[in-house]
């Protein structure tokens, strides 16, 4: 395996970077290119239906069987102009990848293409394959994936795409896509109520989402030398350079050449497929980038960001590249997240979380800010189940991304407006008095992008017109934090409009009414606003007296899907029943414990096949020189210290893994899920993952660098 790793990097020296060339200058010339978009529909369509599917997209009227029919000769037309074969039913089942299943247009039988719109709106995969949490069994293996009209089909390749629903025989969502829309439906609704009490005009809110995707490119040869990578996404072992991130200087550095035709050509293909990159740069750790698009409906950018991490993958082969989306690949660098950047505007164009200069306007404002702030403070521990996994687990708390602790950040500016209204909120007026100017409502600056400071430490931060929901894990399909998001402000605007309605029918002034209840608000949620350092010993002691969880292992974090609160909580907005959540929980905690498996066996393959038999040889070859330089009498002192030394971490590396392989075999006795994921946290991961990656470590100072079998740090993550 030292050849391996010594042919790789003769291969990483011989690369050439080719030259991608856009299909023009301008990018409205191919943007949406392979998108049956709505310009193409309503050329493609007669008014008649493209009407009927306006209705379907902006109000979820249901598409009927003929209207289907239309739909899909049109998009098979259009599929073959453009030298598709096949479609298929694109899905995210909860393995937290997409999923799709090509069936071809051609019927033999008939000798034509056929695409009948019964065929665009179901198919049929087997949901008893795909992860169900004991929804469905083997002999059960019925499911049906049904066209989403909301978000545009696509041609990926030679294929033709239709986003869809995955549900079980039975109607119990077996994908992220499903709750993510009832959950928008639900903060919709309630959201628009709410707006209501402002301007009579709004109809509908949507939720918006722009999502930033953090990665790590290593070389393809590089990588397919390290077996850790390619198996648990994650470097297991791997001494730190002498020279990593500490001199800031890859942040938004010069692109390197070959990189940068990376990025052209995935953002290329991107925009071709509608998906609307805008910024791309080097991040803060060698061999780290960021990817970010404009902002979207929150259903169709989740799409964008699952189809766009694919579409990386897919490109990056073609540079002999691999993209690497763990949330912490390499130890000792900043980890990778995926900022969720998440607002609502309205259909006249009112983004509800921008103040403004309007007296009227900010009394809104503030309505949804503070109702936002409540929402994370009443439930913080369901959203920190939202982003729990083994991945994100290394990366939450670490020096480059938020605690585990759910935190809001607002700014200075905006915590003296809220503060202001706390304290004197609750004063009785005479007529004719401006109450606004008493409460210096009308004086909340216009706080535009930049004028309050960002927060990388806080997982929840409030960043001028938006909130920037920072734990996410890069890995991650975003549907999910989207959906306990959205869900959890649904609920607390209800609760919002009943109290104020309550208030207006006791014969209470609306705008009295309204800052009363925000002032209430305001004290019952602040102990979750935090501007501070989210890094510090101090703070998680300060979060402790404040009562704030810190949850830092998935098994304790999941606890929150299943407790009756939540339960009750996705049951009445008619997101999620008990028993699909009972299931995504069984779902999380086999999948925790299976990538913890992995890495395990991972760990101790490499060990005991590559790492222990390089260090024995290189221990060999420096006893028979310290025999030598004996004989002759010359010092060998230092030779010895070496070969003691080796040998001590060679010891404590076997004893170890034989120590957690024994471990691992009696943990998966115990029956209770639950409480086999928490020991796999506690006695595999915590107990020996640390300690066997020290000795390993350690070995790699010492032994013969032309001996090592394993690509090092320094050549992944410099080596372009």
């Amino acid at each position: 395996m030292a050849h391996s790793r010594l042919h790789a990097l003769d291969i990483v020296q011989k690369r050439t970077t080719e030259r991608i060339e856009a299909p023009s200058n301008k990018i409205s010339d191919y943007f949406q290119t392979d998108v049956f978009s709505l310009d193409q529909m309503k050329a493609s369509l007669s008014p008649d239906v493209f009407k009927k599917i306006k209705q379907a997209i902006d109000k979820g009227k249901k598409i009927d069987m003929e209207t289907a029919d239309q739909v899909a000769s049109a998009v098979k037309t259009w599929a073959i102009t453009k030298g598709v074969t096949h479609y298929t039913h694109w899905f995210q089942p909860l393995t937290g990848a997409t999923a799709e299943k090509h069936d071809s247009f051609f019927n033999a039988q008939k000798g034509i293409e056929v695409f009948a719109g019964s065929m665009l709106v179901q198919q049929e995969p087997d949901a008893s394959s795909f992860p169900n949490g004991g929804l469905r069994t083997t002999f059960e293996a019925r499911g049906y994936t049904a066209w989403d009209p909301t978000s545009p089909i696509f041609v990926w390749g030679r294929t033709l795409c239709i986003p869809t629903i995955f549900v079980s025989y039975t109607g119990e969502a077996l994908d992220h896509k499903a709750p993510l829309l009832k959950a928008v439906e639900a903060v919709d609704a309630a959201a628009t109520k709410v707006a209501q009490l402002f301007d009579r005009n709004v109809n509908k809110v949507n939720a918006s989402l722009g999502c930033e995707q953090e990665y790590f490119l290593v070389d393809k040869a590089l990588y397919m030398a390290r077996p850790d990578l390619v198996m648990a996404g994650r470097t297991l072992y791997g001494h730190n350079p002498a020279r990593g991130q500490q001199l800031d200087d890859h942040y938004f550095g010069a692109i390197p050449s070959r990189i940068y035709n990376y990025m052209k050509d995935f953002e290329i293909e991107s925009l071709k497929l509608g998906i609307p990159v805008s910024t791309r740069h080097n991040e803060v750790a060698p061999g780290q980038y960021e990817v970010a698009p404009l902002f979207e409906d929150i259903n169709v950018a989740t799409d964008h960001n699952s189809l766009m991490m694919d579409v990386m993958k897919r490109v990056a082969e073609r540079h002999n590249l691999q993209v690497l989306f763990h949330e912490k690949p390499f130890s000792g660098l900043n980890g990778s997240g995926k900022h969720n950047n998440w607002s609502l505007i309205t259909n006249t164009g009112t983004n509800l979380f921008q103040p403004s200069s309007s007296a009227r306007e900010n009394l809104q404002f503030l309505v949804f800010l503070v109702n936002t702030i409540k929402a994370i403070y009443d439930n913080g521990d369901l959203l920190r189940a939202s982003i729990a996994s083994a991945g994100n687990d290394h990366r939450l708390g670490a020096n480059e991304a938020p605690p585990a602790i759910m935190s809001v950040f607002i700014g200075s500016e905006l915590t003296a407006v809220l503060d202001e209204l706390e304290e004197k909120g609750n004063i009785k007026i005479d007529k004719g008095e401006n109450m606004y100017m008493k409460l210096g409502i009308d004086k909340i600056p216009q706080i535009i992008l930049d004028n309050t400071d960002r927060n990388r430490t806080s997982p929840f931060a409030f960043t001028g017109n938006k909130f920037e929901f920072r734990a996410v894990g890069s890995d991650q399909n975003v549907a999910q934090p989207m959906t306990i998001l959205n869900l959890i402000v649904a609920e607390q605007l209800t609760d919002f409009h009943k109290a104020v309605k309550a208030e207006m029918d006791k014969g209470t002034d609306k705008k009295i009414a309204i800052v009363n209840i925000l002032r209430d608000y305001i004290k019952a949620s602040k102990k979750v606003r935090f501007e501070g350092d989210g890094y510090s010993e101090a703070w998680e002691k300060e979060a402790e007296k404040r009562g704030l969880p810190n949850v830092k292992n998935t098994p304790g974090a999941l606890e929150a899907f299943v407790s009756k609160k939540s339960k009750d909580l996705f049951a009445k907005h008619g997101v999620m029943t008990a028993e699909e959540l009972e299931a995504r929980n069984e779902i999380y905690l086999e999948n925790y414990m299976m990538k913890l498996q992995i890495e395990a066996r991972v760990m101790g393959d490499i060990a005991l096949n590559q790492i222990i038999p390089t260090a024995v040889k290189y221990q060999n070859t420096l006893a028979q020189n310290a025999q030598n330089l004996a004989q002759l009498k010359l010092d060998n002192k230092e030779i010895v210290k070496n070969i003691e030394l080796i040998s001590g971490y060679t010891k404590d590396l076997t004893s170890l893994v034989h120590e957690m392989v024994e471990k691992r075999k009696e943990l998966n006795k115990i029956e209770d899920m639950h409480e086999r994921a928490a020991k796999y946290a506690s006695d595999i991961k915590e107990a020996y993952f640390e300690k066997i990656r020290y000795a390993a470590d350690k070995l790699e100072l010492y032994v013969d660098d032309e001996l090592w079998p394993l690509p090092k740090y320094r050549e992944m993550l410099f080596l372009r």
